[in-house]
């Protein structure tokens, strides 16, 4: 799959999922933006224990329907919670990054773009075999 030009030349925002600590830090690190009036919407979204699972797919999606976004961070123990959704985005852009947060850890297991390219990787034969490492 060629991707031109086109595709990603307004992608210039980044987006956020996570929890307060993660989206205050990424905020404080300069990514927030609002779109003008009348839609005025955000590239955030904070998660906290009353959020449900629509709301956060329904953020996913906005995020990644929108044409100025070039990645999505999302936590990964938020991702876990719409998994069913992150496994079936197939998209190049925008890109999806499952990130820690203070109290989850990354698991590279539950990545799915990791598993992904590592399955590719091994479609191409691009990956040393286990016994030459």
């Amino acid at each position: 799959m060629s991707t031109s030009q086109a595709d990603y030349k307004d992608r210039q925002f980044l987006a956020v999922i996570g929890d307060e600590d993660s989206v205050t830090g990424l905020l404080l690190a300069g990514i927030g933006h609002v779109t003008p009036a009348p839609d005025s919407q955000k590239n955030f979204l904070v998660v906290d224990g009353k959020t449900d699972n629509a709301a956060i797919e329904s953020a996913f999606e906005r995020f990644t329907e929108r044409k100025d976004i070039g990645i999505v961070l999302i936590n990964q123990h938020l991702a876990d919670r719409i998994r069913h959704r992150i496994d079936t985005y197939t998209a190049a852009f925008p890109t999806i990054l499952e990130i820690p947060s203070k109290d989850h850890p990354y698991d590279p297991e539950k990545d799915s773009v990791l598993r992904r390219s590592y399955l590719e990787g091994q479609k191409a034969d691009i990956w040393a075999p286990s016994h030459v490492l």
